[in-house]
Order: structure tokens, then C-alpha cells, then sequence
């Protein structure tokens, strides 16, 4: 494919094509984001599998691992190739720019493109750990967000659903206009119907992760102490209703459940842990979606400004505490909890009363829609410092090769 000048052209939120120089440098920002280790790596560093690892908090948890825990191992992820006719996924170019991170910190990281619902990629990730990682598994983070997922025992798809339960909702939204001018509306989420909460729980709750340890266990490759953590989000009591409240809340709660009876099996079978890590806001693909998301973000950061933590970040932190550099620090109900700066003393007080001022007159005063765009458009690799956005880019970046 010749290289093509590349301009943004979305419907909304969504971006119709990605920038592969932009994406290569979202990768090797959040590497410089993320804090170095306190000492150099140590030995040929943990096994790890991050599954979900081209996108959002995934990616973050694939870059600060290995910059921070110094892992080797295995991500996976499921992207789209370049066409003649339109670019490759932003989480293609995103993958092939840590490859080259990897490569340069003389990590052995395989970057595997397929579902991870599926038996096979399990299969081959199995496989791998086998033959190419000792046969011993120290870590599994796991963060998937999908629409489908098909179960590989019946055969049946299932489908999230974004809906409040018992009742419609009512929130307000943010959007832009075709010249980018922002808009407050309220939109209405008719209430979960017939097996919406089942479904959503089935596709976005925890049997596949369960899946995932089942299949390593049966393996026999589930190194002593392993740990493990799927990757979750609260919120704010604005968005509750839509979220921690509908269906989705229904499958981080079963999310939740199935870290409690992992951790008390690891513990019995391996000395290990499962725990559920609960991050901050932040703008990711799956977040743009969610009814008021995009709103209470950008107001978010317009009461925080700079203190809005980063994910690459905060996964540093997770793992710091899955590696043992920092002690597990956990709630009441068995969470690690990396968003305490959303919920400091006065921050959700804030962020309430813009809430309840935001129309489209004032929005722009009270929410921060520079950085809200910018980061929307990072999403894809558009708005990036340091792109020649006017130069042709050659859009048939190769995947990583698992054997280089």
C-alpha cells in the first residue's frame, strides 16, 4: 500500500481510520509516563499474560509492565489488519509500537492477535508458556471489554448491553456538533429487558477470566505465588445509574465475585491471589460509549486539572503490588483500589456541582474539552505533539512477529 496523508474522519466519538505515527508515539509517551523501577530489572523478570492488551487500561497495564515489573510473556488482543481501503485499528499500530518498546528493553513479550474468548488462543497461549517461558506463570492481568462473547462449550453468543435496571434513565450527555462546538442533551435509557443482565454478565463478567485460569491450571502452569487481576471501574455516583447500577455494574459485581472464589482456590492450589484492581476515569473507546461518561470525564478533569492520574500510572502501581515491590493494599470487599484520587475529599462535591450547572452555554467553563477532545482524538492517533500530521505515512505496519 503507497503511504497516505491521513486526516481524522469520525462519526461522533468513533474515528473511521487511525494514524500509525500517532499511535507509535501515544506508545512511547506512556513509557516515558510511566515511573522507572526503583532498581535495575532483576534476572530475566516474571512471566506475565496481559489479556486485552492493545487498548485503554490493558495497554497501560502491557507498557507498565514492562517498563516498571520488567515482564516478559504474552499479550493478547484482537485487532483489524490494514486494507486497501482503510487503516489498520488504532490497537494494531498501538501493538507494534511495544513490540519495538519491548525489543529495545530486551523484553521477550509475544503479542498474539485473536479472541480471547476462544479456546484456541487459550491454547496457544498455553502453548507458549510451555515452550517458550519455562513452563511457569507468574501473572495473568486480565482486561477485556467486547460486545460478544461466544461461549466454547455451548456454542451460544451472547451480547452486553449498556442499560439501567428496574428503570429508565435520564442523564445528560456530552457531544459535539460537526464544527466541534460542544452540546449538553439528555438522553433516556429505556431499562434492561428480558435477559439483557444475563447476557451482559455471560460477555463481560468473570467466566471467561475463570475460563482463562482453568485452562493454565489444567495445564499445569501456574507458577507458585502467582497472582492475578482483572481490571474493573466503580464510578461516580453521577453515572451509577447507567453504570455501577445497570447492566454492566450487574457484570463487575459477578466480576467481583469470581476474583473472591479464585483467590480463596489459588490460595489452596498455588499460594496465590485473584483480586479485582478498580481504576480511575479515564477516556478510553469502551468509556466513550457509556451515556455520560464523556461528560463527567471532562468535568473531571476541569476540577483536577494535572491531578486526573494517568492509567499508565496507576497500572504501575497495580504492579508494584502484584510483584511484591509494594504490600497488596485492599478494601473491604477485596478490590485494589488505584482510584482514590477521583474519590479525595471534595472532588465528587465538585464535580456534582458542574454536573448540575453543565448546559451547552456553560459547559465549556466547567469542563476541561481541550484535553477531552485531544484525548478522543490520541485514542486513534490523531492530535498527537511531535506528528507531522502533513506528511504520508505508510498505513501496512506488519503485526509483530512471534518468533523475532
Amino acid at each position: 500500500m503507497n503511504p497516505r496523508v491521513l486526516t481524522p474522519r469520525n462519526r461522533g466519538f468513533l474515528f473511521l481510520d487511525s494514524h500509525p505515527a500517532g499511535c507509535r508515539r501515544v506508545v512511547a509517551d506512556m513509557w516515558q509516563e510511566c515511573p522507572a523501577p526503583a532498581g535495575p530489572p532483576q534476572g530475566a523478570g516474571p512471566v506475565a499474560l496481559v489479556i486485552g492488551s492493545s487498548a485503554g487500561y490493558g495497554l497501560a497495564a502491557t507498557v507498565a509492565g514492562l517498563k516498571r515489573a520488567g515482564v516478559r510473556g504474552i499479550a493478547v488482543s484482537f485487532e483489524k489488519a490494514p486494507t486497501e481501503r482503510r487503516t489498520a485499528t488504532a490497537g494494531w499500530y498501538r501493538t507494534a509500537a511495544t513490540a519495538e518498546l519491548a525489543r529495545d528493553a530486551g523484553r521477550d513479550l509475544v503479542f498474539l492477535n485473536g479472541d480471547a474468548f476462544s479456546d484456541a488462543v487459550k491454547d496457544r497461549v498455553a502453548d507458549l508458556v510451555e515452550r517458550r517461558f519455562g513452563g511457569r506463570l507468574d501473572h495473568l492481568v486480565y482486561s477485556v471489554a467486547a460486545p460478544r462473547r461466544t461461549d466454547p462449550d455451548s456454542g451460544a453468543t451472547y451480547s452486553s448491553v449498556l442499560k439501567p435496571i428496574g428503570r429508565t434513565n435520564r442523564t445528560k450527555t456530552l457531544l459535539f456538533d460537526d464544527d466541534g462546538a460542544p452540546e449538553v442533551h439528555e438522553v433516556e435509557t429505556g431499562p434492561a429487558e428480558g435477559d439483557d443482565v444475563e447476557q451482559t454478565v455471560a460477555v463481560m463478567g468473570g467466566a471467561d477470566w475463570e475460563r482463562w485460569i482453568d485452562h493454565l491450571a489444567g495445564r499445569g502452569l501456574l507458577a507458585g505465588g502467582f497472582s492475578t487481576a482483572a481490571l474493573s471501574y466503580i464510578g461516580s455516583p453521577l453515572t451509577a445509574a447507567i453504570y455501577r447500577q445497570g447492566t454492566i455494574g450487574a457484570a463487575k459485581a459477578h466480576l467481583e465475585a469470581t476474583a473472591r472464589a479464585l483467590n480463596e482456590r489459588l490460595a489452596r492450589t498455588v499460594g496465590g491471589r485473584a483480586v479485582t484492581s478498580v481504576n480511575g476515569a479515564a477516556v478510553t473507546q469502551s468509556s466513550t460509549a457509556i451515556p455520560g461518561i464523556a461528560l463527567y470525564t471532562g468535568l473531571l478533569r476541569g476540577v483536577l486539572g494535572e491531578g486526573v492520574v494517568p492509567p499508565v500510572r496507576q497500572l504501575a502501581a497495580l504492579w508494584d503490588q502484584l510483584t511484591g515491590a509494594a504490600p497488596l493494599a485492599l478494601d473491604d470487599e477485596g478490590r485494589v483500589r488505584l482510584d482514590a484520587w477521583e474519590f479525595a475529599d471534595g472532588v465528587q462535591a465538585a464535580v456534582a456541582g458542574r454536573w448540575a450547572a453543565a448546559t451547552t452555554d456553560t459547559v465549556a467553563g466547567l469542563a476541561d474539552l481541550d484535553w477531552f477532545r485531544a484525548e478522543v482524538r490520541r485514542l486513534y492517533g490523531f492530535s498527537v505533539p511531535g506528528v507531522d500530521y502533513a506528511a504520508a505515512v505508510a498505513t501496512d505496519v506488519p503485526w509483530p512477529d512471534p518468533a523475532s
